[in-house]
């Protein structure tokens, strides 16, 4: 069953606030909260992915963001 983001649509890194481009993970960060996190700022201060850690969302063809993995 597909999932897809149905909060607010994110334009930008919570970390880095730079503009997101077709791939975001919805995950906690080594200091404990969570953002919306490019994966480059995931790979530095994100605990991962899965259950209680995070989710990786990819953008598709018609806008939606489709959960990939997590």
């Amino acid at each position: 069953m597909a999932v897809t983001w149905i909060g607010t649509q994110p334009v930008r890194c919570d970390s880095c606030y730079n503009k997101l481009e077709g791939v975001f993970i919805d995950g906690r960060t080594t200091a404990g909260p969570w953002g919306i996190l490019c994966p480059d700022c995931h790979e530095l201060i994100g605990v991962g992915l899965g259950a209680g850690c995070g989710q990786k969302y990819e953008k598709q063809d018609n806008g939606d963001w489709l959960k990939t993995d997590g």
